[in-house]
């Protein structure tokens, strides 16, 4: 068997380019163009490329785009300041914080100041909560990209097996509630779960986000179940350099899979799309105007 591979890359310009016709309705039909506000502290390599890109793209999808960029040693009082009047600010419908945030900065204290109907990461305590219990929601990106492209390769995901491992805040939970609100049947498997491989290979899904490189090996894999690979790794060539591996190993994987995301051009290009679609969302309800379909849960 050799397994279909998703293309997120594909996927994710559909996205982008269903987040364009929606923008340009809205500046058709009512004038108002979407608004992403990016506010990034420090000077991380990693984050600054991510900033790029997303300000990059929501230009390209015709939203506005408001970037903060401040230094390293902000205090947290101007940081929420700043929060504060973007909260306020009606041409700004989505905040997202880059994160990690430098350590002096108390990451839970700033993503709870943001307003819970702005808040597009979908990490603030109230879109969790909503999430939680099966309430409209912002939903956090990856997740939702996850859930997009499973949605798009299965009939229905009601009733098939899932397992997602990892339990972060940002990845973990999130996509077992949302694998839960259609009906699959899920189990969350971290580093204490015991015979984690055995755990694995009873699922029609795996959901791999732990941050291990090439943890996830074909021997755990039901022959035919759908593999999402949520990990980005770099690590060493054996010739020389580096490269970006997922948490699965993909090669042994692929050859037992039914279907499978490739890293990188798997789940990392739907995360910024959902992004400017959670923008999107944002806006049509701050307006009270019918939600894009298909762009959310």
């Amino acid at each position: 068997m050799t397994a279909t591979v998703i293309d997120g890359k594909a996927f994710a310009a559909k996205v982008r380019a269903q987040v364009a016709e929606g923008v340009a309705a809205l500046k058709d039909a009512d004038g108002i163009t979407p608004g992403l506000a990016v506010v990034l502290v420090g000077e991380d390599p990693a984050s600054q490329v991510y900033v790029r890109s997303k300000g990059k793209m929501t230009k390209e999808v015709g939203m506005a785009s408001f970037e903060y960029k401040l230094d390293v040693d902000t205090s947290e009082a101007d940081l929420l300041a700043l929060i504060e009047k973007l909260n306020a600010d009606p041409a700004v419908h989505g905040i997202l914080v880059q994160l990690p945030l430098p350590d002096h900065l108390d990451s839970d204290l700033v993503i709870n100041s943001i307003d819970p109907a702005k808040d597009v990461d979908g990490f603030h305590i109230s879109n969790v909560g909503l999430l939680g219990t099966g309430q409209k929601s912002m939903v956090p990106c990856t997740p939702l990209g996850s859930l997009m492209m499973l949605r798009d390769h299965h009939e229905s995901l009601s009733g098939l097996n899932a397992v997602v491992i990892g339990r972060s805040n940002i990845v973990g939970k999130p996509m077992a509630q949302l694998l839960l609100g259609d009906s699959c049947t899920v189990t969350i498997a971290h580093s204490r779960t015991k015979d984690l491989p055995a755990v694995v290979r009873q699922a029609d899904i795996v959901v791999a986000a732990v941050g291990r490189p090439q943890m996830v090996t074909g021997d755990w894999i039901k022959p035919g179940a759908t593999v999402i690979d949520v990990g980005i790794n770099r690590i060493e060539k054996t010739e020389g350099g580096t490269r970006l591996v997922g948490d699965v190993d993909y090669d042994s994987c692929a050859a037992v899979a039914g279907a499978i995301t490739p890293v990188p051009g798997g789940v990392g290009p739907m995360t910024i799309a959902c992004l400017l679609a959670n923008t999107l969302t944002a806006c049509c309800r701050a307006h009270r105007l019918p939600e894009p379909e298909g762009l959310t849960v």
